[in-house]
């Protein structure tokens, strides 16, 4: 599976995520292939790209789980953008309460690890389906930090609610890549997502743990330092480092306008290293959540090989068992010795081991076509 994006799209590509319109109809079922039609719907629609089934790629199976997982990130982000528009608004966000409470009756309670399945995004649409993505691993961690309820629904809460400045944000400076950022639209960024602070500060009805979460996790990822009531001290320390994660692991593995996303495995490493200043703890509370390496991952490894994931590991996630695709040798990386050889580079981009022509090259080769059969002198070559 391949993410490409929207201008590199042609005709004839299979789709590997089904495609919906805004009213949550689909449109076009996995495995669909792409007509000139289709292609102008999916930039009608603002996505930033889709992801593709390779030439000889089978479609990936998924459970009952994997589908209604998929169905309610489609149906729940009307739901969000409701709240959130009322809550720029500055009017009442109807509802709010009781959608959290739903996020956490699904994925709040759950003993098992789901598979947590990307979705297809636009510049319009980015900052619900951020927020809807957060909430729900948050529901799904705060379970693994045996939280009670109360405090569950306030990180979840804060999870839907911590990207208000993002959506104050006009859309064109949303859109630009980091590089073309300016000064002057870096000083706006920071004014919208300080305005958005004191909009949820100055909102009476909430609950003041939930304000300082949110609070906190601005001034953290926007790199903020702002004066007024200090209550992090005060908050679960717990509660906010399950948003960091949250926050982190869908940024990364989202489908962005920079470049590529990011590979669970890849997404997982950084929250693992300890110079980016996540709680471990916090992150296992993650791994003990979602599926990353389980059975049947395909993975690259340092030495060069491919293989197929046939036997994960809980004690660590990053060292199961992999079966190679070049001679069938099965390499348990718990194995010290093993591991130091071998490592995971990462999940496998592509199965397609065709060789890629380099164009430029074929473009100065000067030689001629030869027909079979044809003799060849010095002249010919």
């Amino acid at each position: 599976m391949l993410f490409v994006k929207t201008d590199d799209l042609k005709t004839g590509m299979r789709l590997a995520k089904p495609i919906y319109n805004r009213d949550g109809v689909m449109l076009y079922e996995r495995n669909s292939k792409l007509t000139r039609q289709g292609i102008v719907s999916i930039e009608n629609f603002g996505l930033m790209g889709v992801y593709i089934l390779e030439a000889a790629e089978p479609v990936p199976p998924m459970s009952k789980e994997d589908i209604e997982f998929e169905r309610f990130q489609t149906m729940a982000v009307f739901r969000i953008r409701e709240i959130l528009d009322a809550f720029c608004q500055q009017k009442e966000p109807k509802g709010m309460y009781q959608f959290a409470n739903q996020i956490i009756s699904k994925y709040g309670n759950l003993n098992h690890r789901i598979n947590f399945i990307q979705n297809l995004r636009s510049a319009e649409d980015y900052v619900y389906k951020h927020s809807l993505n957060t909430a729900i691993l948050a529901a799904l961690m705060s379970h693994k930090a045996g939280m009670e309820f109360k405090q569950q629904l306030d990180v979840v809460v804060a999870a839907l609610l911590h990207d208000i400045g993002t959506l104050l944000t006009p859309i064109h400076i949303r859109k630009k890549k980091k590089a073309d950022i300016t000064e002057e639209d870096d000083k706006k960024i920071r004014t919208y997502h300080f305005a958005a602070s004191q909009l949820i500060s100055g909102n009476y009805d909430m609950d003041t743990d939930i304000k300082r979460m949110i609070r906190v996790l601005i001034n953290d990822v926007h790199n903020m330092n702002q004066e007024g009531e200090d209550g992090a001290a005060k908050v679960s320390s717990v509660g906010i480092e399950i948003l960091r994660v949250a926050y982190q692991f869908d940024v990364m593995t989202a489908m962005n306008f920079e470049e590529e996303p990011a590979s669970e495995v890849g997404a997982l490493r950084y929250l693992m290293d300890e110079k980016n200043g996540y709680d471990l703890s916090v992150v296992t509370m993650l791994i003990q959540s979602i599926n990353i390496l389980n059975p049947g991952v395909c993975v690259e490894l340092t030495n060069g090989e491919k293989g197929l994931v046939i036997q994960g590991n809980d004690d660590d996630i990053l060292t199961p068992q992999i079966l190679s695709f070049r001679d069938n040798t099965i390499y348990n990386l718990a194995d010290r010795f093993v591991a130091q050889e071998i490592q995971i580079k990462d999940i496998m981009k592509t199965m397609d081991n065709r060789h890629v022509m380099d164009n430029e090259l074929l473009e100065k080769y000067s030689g001629r076509s030869v027909h079979l059969g044809e003799k060849l002198n010095k002249k010919n070559y």
